[in-house]
């Protein structure tokens, strides 16, 4: 259980050369854990619980500064939990209870990227990941409750010459992601979410390659995935309160490609199985949303582009469940 603040600030101030490769990494986290089976079997009850703000901030503050590639990643989440498995088996349930606000925000100044730029931020209010391999099999049970008033990753970049440059912000007020190689993968995820949740990215450059900008929000978000015999999803989605708003924008004077994409969705939840191992699919859903969706997506050219392209999706709830190859 953890009730006081988190911080991560990580802060690049640059004048000249940036070298061929620069990375930037910004972690918050309330609390974290992680469970590893090799060719054996776990058992566990795993409880994370949250009430302090958790918030990672990474920038880049290069006016005058020249990179080659640069990476940035800003993350930030009020619960985090991992299973992993390798030739392994899993029972285990899982309960996390966030009500701290979680913030992971910034971005990059640069003059000249001769290279890529990628700076990402995702932010989450409790998050968790399943992942086995090498015919591993798992029944897990989740339980993922945020009542947190505010869920937000912003990125923000500003070149003056870029040649490959992706701005991204991801933020959830639950997720899960289960994947597994194997057997049977069977998951009864419960997910609730009451926070506003914020994904906001833009960029901007003056003279472009491509420039991209790319928003992402959902209230609760499960996906789940065997390349194996069997697929048994239990599903329950709620998402009231706060509202979910994502917005992208993409500005440049003179280049070839630009554009921005914003997605929002209230309920979210995809499975998937594979055919050719059997094919076996078992789904129960219940998705309620109550909460206002919204998307905006805004490109803007000055000069000339060869390309420019817009993208703006809001979607109450979404569900898909597949048996392909």
């Amino acid at each position: 259980m953890n009730s006081g603040a988190v911080t991560g600030h990580g802060v690049v101030n640059a004048t000249g050369s940036m070298g061929t490769s620069s990375d930037v990494t910004t972690v918050a986290t309330g609390n974290n854990g992680s469970v590893d089976a090799t060719e054996s079997t776990y058992s566990g009850f795993m409880v994370q619980t949250n009430s302090g703000a958790v918030t990672a901030r990474g920038q880049v503050e290069g006016e005058t500064a020249q990179a080659g590639d640069l990476t940035m990643a800003t993350q930030a989440a009020g619960n985090a939990q991992g299973v992993y498995l390798e030739n392994g088996s899993a029972g285990a349930r899982i309960s996390q209870a966030n009500s701290g606000d979680v913030l992971a925000d910034g971005g990059a100044i640069v003059q000249y990227v001769s290279g890529s730029s990628t700076v990402a931020g995702a932010a989450a209010g409790n998050s968790i990941a399943v992942e086995g391999y090498n015919q591993s099999a798992a029944r897990v049970i989740t339980d993922q409750g945020n009542t947190s008033d505010l869920v937000q990753a912003s990125k923000f970049t500003a070149y003056g010459n870029s040649y490959l440059t992706s701005t991204s912000a991801t933020a959830a007020g639950n997720d899960l992601s289960a994947s597994n190689t194997g057997p049977l993968l069977d998951v009864a995820s419960h997910q609730y979410n009451t926070a506003y949740v914020r994904s906001q990215a833009e960029t901007s450059s003056y003279l472009y390659g491509s420039a991209q900008a790319s928003a992402y929000g959902v209230g609760n978000n499960a996906v789940v995935g065997n390349t194996g015999a069997a697929l048994v999803l239990d599903n329950v989605q709620t998402n009231e309160g706060g509202g979910v708003e994502v917005i992208a924008s993409a500005t440049g004077d003179t280049g070839y490609d630009i554009g921005s994409s914003a997605t929002a969705a209230g309920n979210l939840v995809s499975g998937s199985v594979c055919s050719q191992c059997g094919g076996s699919l078992t789904t129960s859903n219940s998705q309620i949303n109550s909460a206002d969706v919204s998307a905006r997506s805004t490109t803007s050219v000055t000069g000339s582009a060869r390309s420019v392209t817009g993208v703006a999706t809001a979607t109450g709830n979404s569900a898909a469940f597949y048996v392909r190859n």
